[in-house]
């Protein structure tokens, strides 16, 4: 009795051809489909030049929902593409002694393949990268837009900074004081920068947040605290044998006559000044 081989090399290969021939993974923009649609969205890979087992994990649950609702009888819409702007692909390039736009695009070309290889149901006909100038200028028309409606505003904030990478690091991209990608310490720095001003939206958000059925509590109450509203007022301080005023925002105005003192974080101006002008005491 023979035993019959799974060999992917060929059955793989054969399989996937024929689904791209199909185009049974394209999402059908005709009126007179009666499916109903289905958007599944896995966040776009950073084109580093190979993919890692985290790829696969991430992109193969995703595919799982796509091909489930496709099952179920869903219009759906799969989409790919590439997080390939910004500075960690010019420190790539500059690493290994390439043009940026060359680095990266052999990067995508590489992972395309890869990705192809697992057979994950993307519409490949959707493909984006946000590095090409047909994608990125409508980020550039949004941005505009923001800003002509007083929504987008520049000012300087301390953020955590790398050195070697020559950027800014999330606070998850810390990891116990160093940079996640180099181990090298971070430090803390002022930066003029951007802001989006959301608080305008704050209501509206958290309102919509019960709308989002089927989504675990833990990842709403996330979003809750991401928003971060809080009701009470700001009140205007005098700081002793200065002109200084230190404005203290509390959601409980009705205890102010309890208070007997006010701490400032480290990096705040106050403290600073107050450092300098006791320099000569430290040892």
């Amino acid at each position: 009795m023979s035993e019959e081989l799974y060999k992917p090399q060929s059955i793989e290969v054969k399989w996937q051809k024929a689904w791209q021939e199909s185009g049974i993974d394209v999402a059908n923009e005709d009126d007179g489909d009666a499916r109903e649609t289905y958007y599944c969205l896995e966040m776009f890979p950073y084109p580093s030049g190979n993919l890692h087992m985290g790829h696969v994990r991430n992109y193969c649950l995703g595919d799982a929902v796509a091909r489930y609702k496709r099952m179920q009888g869903f219009n759906v819409l799969h989409p790919i593409g590439w997080d390939a702007f910004g500075l960690p692909a010019e420190n790539a390039a500059i690493k290994h002694g390439k043009p940026p736009a060359e680095w990266t695009y052999a990067n995508i070309e590489q992972m395309r393949g890869q990705l192809k290889r697992l057979g994950l149901s993307y519409d490949w006909s959707r493909e984006i990268a946000t590095c090409k100038p047909e994608y990125y200028r409508w980020e550039q028309w949004m941005f505009t837009k923001l800003m002509e409606k007083g929504l987008a505003y520049r000012k300087e904030a301390e953020v955590n900074w790398c050195d070697p990478c020559h950027t800014v690091l999330a606070n998850e991209q810390v990891e116990d004081g160093v940079c996640w990608r180099c181990d090298t310490p971070v430090h803390k720095k002022n930066l003029a920068q951007w802001f989006i001003k959301i608080t305008d939206y704050a209501d509206e958000l958290l309102n919509d947040l019960d709308k989002l059925e089927g989504w675990p509590d833990k990842v709403v109450g996330m979003q809750r605290n991401w928003i971060g509203k809080s009701s009470g007022a700001e009140v205007s301080f005098q700081v002793e044998g200065s002109d200084e005023v230190l404005d203290v925002f509390t959601t409980r105005p009705d205890t102010l006559m309890g208070v007997t003192y006010m701490a400032v974080a480290a990096g705040h101006p106050l403290a600073l000044q107050a450092a300098e002008n006791n320099a000569e005491l430290c040892p």
